[in-house]
């Protein structure tokens, strides 16, 4: 491997390494100390990358921590608080606290201890540790290891929940789906055997009772209430269904391949390359679902450009041109 190509990272291992670094610290740490300690940014520092793809990524996985229910503070300047050009990030710990009212039997602190001596083993990478030395050596007080932190998930699709409960009691749903293309919305009524998330992003998989066969449903086209029937379902039938389900996907992306042409050292290089592999003049990255993708290419703006397939480069360009309708209307109404 070349001296200055970056070990690729996970990005939920990176988001790990992150929420560790932020509350390791009651002070906390400025962007800098982050991308030059962290892993998942150090890597990409000490390998050349830009400054700006850097810093995107680091904007991108705050928000994805506090969509996940992960509590980022931003400290201003102690003198002035809205003085962010040094800002400092920090996750609190007392957010993860318990009330002191809270009373355990023996045996249920019995569990929580053991629960936890897993945890204070387990949780800590080497590289969130080297990552914690490195910021020790700053002179930053940290506590390490950090023991009672479990982080707060939450879906962000609200149909996650309903969903979650009828799978676990074999109860038909009916919801309202709409397809990229279509005028309005399809009323789907489905056994829900499995939530799956693939490529961050969460899908039901379940039998069709309209068609009489098996779909996975994306959770952000649910445009509607998902109602749970009276109808039930053999429970059986959930064995095994995530894991077929996830197969199926990992199927269809690898017979779905983008070829792109990505800028290097730019956000889209640092989000795109660990996905995919080196083709002539760029690289091949798979994905399921065209339209999705497409919103995310699109978000890269020039950095990436669509060589094929041209399906998949008409998305974009659609949503390119649509970006610059909005902004030029925007920018003819101002004064």
């Amino acid at each position: 491997m070349p001296a200055n190509t970056p070990t690729k990272n996970p990005p939920e291992e990176r988001l790990v390494n992150l929420v560790v670094a932020l509350m390791a610290t009651e002070q906390g740490l400025t962007k800098d100390t982050i991308l030059r300690s962290v892993s998942g940014y150090r890597e990409h520092t000490e390998s050349g990358a830009s400054k700006d793809a850097l810093e995107k990524m680091f904007e991108r996985d705050k928000e994805n921590l506090r969509g996940l229910g992960v509590p980022i503070e931003t400290i201003g300047d102690f003198a002035d608080p809205d003085d962010l050009r040094d800002a400092r990030y920090r996750v609190p710990k007392s957010e993860y606290a318990l009330p002191e009212d809270i009373v355990f039997t023996p045996a249920e602190l019995a569990l929580l201890n053991l629960a936890g001596e897993v945890w204070s083993e387990g949780s800590l990478s080497a590289e969130a540790r080297s990552g914690l030395r490195k910021i020790r050596a700053l002179g930053i007080d940290v506590d390490e290891p950090i023991i009672g932190y479990s982080p707060r998930i939450s879906a962000r699709e609200p149909s996650f929940p309903v969903l979650q409960r009828a799978v676990e009691q074999s109860r038909v749903v009916t919801f309202p789906y709409l397809r990229p293309g279509d005028d309005s919305e399809r009323l789907r009524r489905i056994r829900p055997l499995a939530l799956i998330e693939y490529e961050a992003r969460w899908h039901v998989f379940g039998h069709d009772l309209n068609l009489d066969a098996d779909r996975t449903f994306l959770l952000s086209r649910i445009v509607g209430n998902v109602s749970v029937t009276r109808d039930t379902f053999d429970p059986a039938l959930r064995d095994g269904a995530g894991e077929r389900a996830l197969s199926e996907l990992e199927d269809l992306a690898e017979r779905q391949l983008a070829h792109l042409e990505v800028d290097p050292g730019t956000e889209a290089a640092l989000r795109l390359a660990r996905r995919g592999r080196a083709a002539d003049q760029g690289i091949h990255v798979p994905y399921v679902d065209a339209h999705v993708f497409a919103d995310e290419l699109a978000s890269y703006g020039p950095e990436v450009r669509v060589v094929a397939p041209e399906t998949l480069r008409a998305l974009v360009i659609t949503r390119l041109r649509a970006a610059l309708a909005r902004h030029d209307g925007a920018s003819g109404g101002s004064s």
